[in-house]
């Protein structure tokens, strides 16, 4: 028998045939299946918006990316509006939106700078797509039938292969953070999404760290090459809704690039 999750991701995709599809698998192996294998636990949340902690809770006992330690301070207002900046781009890159987070990017408010902007043409990307949409293209984006059209890990935009140092440093002042990746999480710790995550944390305080601050966090692991991804994302032949992601973080990204460069 198969399990209910499995059953609900059919049910969301519209049957097997749907679901073998949009995962890339035969129809034949679909229906083998008693719940869902461990290599196309994410192919299938991205298909049918079922979470991934939902499909296999022995893989993916827990929604967050790294555990942090128990301990956070207040932040000032710019300071707290910076760490959630970064929190919502790199949210939006680890998993597709569901509608209640559409519903709630339609919110968003801008003024005349290019990142108020930038905000006004998300919020209306999030009011015309759907969530099967934004599934159907962040799986093509960043899961694919093999691989996606975008690889958004330092060590790939850094070396032109996955793994390597830029994630081994990454790793490093994580530790010093007594930051770890969360059980069973199968993406590098390099992942744009992760990092973001880790820079709002560190802002806010959450975090800290012998020799590991905001600004050289954010030096030595996303200056580097965050810029390059997002430009990528914003001319991906995939993209639609996250065009409009992609531009919100070359934006933001430029602020803080210049905003490091000033005298402290």
């Amino acid at each position: 028998m198969r399990d209910q999750a499995l059953e609900r991701a059919i049910g969301a995709a519209g049957g097997v045939r749907a679901l073998a599809r949009a995962v890339g698998v035969s129809q034949p192996a679909i229906s083998s299946w008693k719940r869902v294998p461990a290599d196309r636990v994410l192919s299938v949340e991205a298909s049918t918006g079922i979470p991934r902690s939902e499909l296999r809770p022995d893989l993916y006992p827990a929604e967050s990316i790294v555990l942090p330690p128990a301990a956070a301070s207040g932040t000032d207002e710019l300071d707290a509006a910076r760490a959630d900046e970064f929190e919502l781009i790199g949210a939006l890159l680890w998993r597709a939106p569901t509608v209640e987070t559409l519903s709630a990017l339609e919110s968003l408010r801008g003024d005349a700078s290019p990142l108020g902007m930038a905000h006004l043409a998300l919020a209306e990307a999030a009011a015309e797509a759907t969530p099967d949409q934004v599934r159907d293209e962040f799986f093509r984006l960043f899961i694919g039938v093999g691989r996606g059209e975008l690889l958004p890990y330092a060590s790939y935009y850094l070396t032109g292969f996955l793994h390597e140092r830029p994630l081994a440093q990454v790793r490093e002042d994580m530790g010093k953070l007594g930051l770890a990746r969360a059980e069973r999480v199968s993406e590098p710790e390099d992942h744009i999404a992760v990092l973001m995550d880790i820079q709002a944390r560190l802002i806010r305080g959450e975090v800290s760290g012998e020799g590991v601050d905001e600004g050289g966090f954010f030096a030595r692991h996303i200056r580097p090459w965050a810029d390059r991804f997002f430009a990528d994302l914003e001319t991906a032949e995939a993209a639609r809704f996250y065009r409009a992601v992609g531009r919100v973080g070359s934006l933001y990204l430029s602020i803080e690039t210049q905003a490091a460069g000033l005298p402290a």
